[in-house]
């Protein structure tokens, strides 16, 4: 849950996660859309998948217990060389390296490292750099946590609290009066507007919803039918929607405009608003589930 998230906003999707599934086996048995309703909010949706393919694979492989092995662990769905260093050194006291943002911008700035960081070269550089504290470590957990903790409240992207960090002493970047400038900054995503009608299909109290197919983005995800899904209906020029929504994913900037609509169309499924509140919606219709 913390990969590419904060703390504070993972702390109550991972409290409510461990009230329902509570082990590895009952992740294992849990129905994929329940797995996907728990996750709903937290984005990067792959990783929920992942956790539960994991879990399986350690049901039938390791008999529910998580693996100490390095390459059992990377074999596990989901888990790369950053989660594998982290569960590594913090759970089984390896002295395995890691490198993600936050130990990015401390490696950078402190030994001056002024090259585009998402770099091969520069990546080969800073795992290298990371294996060579790790394996000095004394205790090579708290040195990969530290890490992570200085990043994440000292050592921030903008207007770090130099006076406070206790490696202050050591940083070329302050040295240098170079912190702005490391670690390089790239160049900031261009954004493409979408707009997506959205159709709202009543039956009496109920309202038709389709399911994301496998294979697509937000694979197994509900939501109303629309025209990015392929469902097409002749809107008049004048007509307003009824409810929009704005969402942004990637490099899209996505408006959806729902229109109310009449058709005998049933390739779906018809929910009162209190059913399609208990199934996983995408980011977007889900801010339209909440205006309905």
């Amino acid at each position: 849950m913390l990969q590419q998230t904060q703390v504070a906003t993972v702390i109550p999707f991972w409290q409510r996660w461990m009230r329902a599934l509570p082990s590895i086996e009952k992740l294992a048995c849990a129905k994929p859309e329940r797995v996907l309703k728990l996750w709903e909010g937290l984005g990067y949706y792959s990783r929920a998948r992942n956790l539960q393919a994991a879990a399986k694979q350690i049901v039938t492989e390791h008999n529910g217990c998580f693996p100490d092995d390095p390459e059992a662990i990377r074999a596990l769905p989901g888990i790369g060389r950053y989660t594998a260093g982290a569960i590594g050194s913090i759970a089984f006291g390896r002295a395995q390296p890691i490198v993600d943002g936050n130990v990015t911008r401390i490696l950078t700035r402190i030994f001056g490292i002024c090259e585009n960081t998402k770099a091969k070269a520069t990546q080969k550089i800073l795992w290298l750099l990371a294996e060579t504290m790790v394996a000095n470590a004394d205790d090579c957990s708290a040195l990969n946590q530290s890490l992570m903790e200085l990043g994440a409240t000292v050592c921030h992207p903008r207007q770090p609290d130099c006076a406070a960090c206790p490696v202050r002493r050591s940083c070329a970047a302050r040295r240098e009066n170079a912190i702005d400038q490391i670690p390089a900054k790239s160049q900031p995503p261009r954004y493409v507007e979408k707009s997506i009608e959205v159709y709202l299909i009543t039956r009496g109290p109920r309202y038709l919803v389709q399911q994301r197919p496998e294979g697509a983005v937000n694979a197994g995800f509900w939501e109303f039918p629309n025209s990015e899904n392929g469902t097409s209906f002749s809107i008049p020029k004048n007509a307003q929607p009824i409810a929009t929504a704005r969402h942004t994913i990637t490099r899209y900037r996505i408006k959806l405009n729902a229109y109310s609509i009449r058709s005998n169309r049933t390739q779906g499924k018809w929910c009162s608003l209190n059913e399609l509140r208990k199934l996983p919606f995408t980011a977007g219709h889900r801010k339209l589930l909440k205006g309905l």
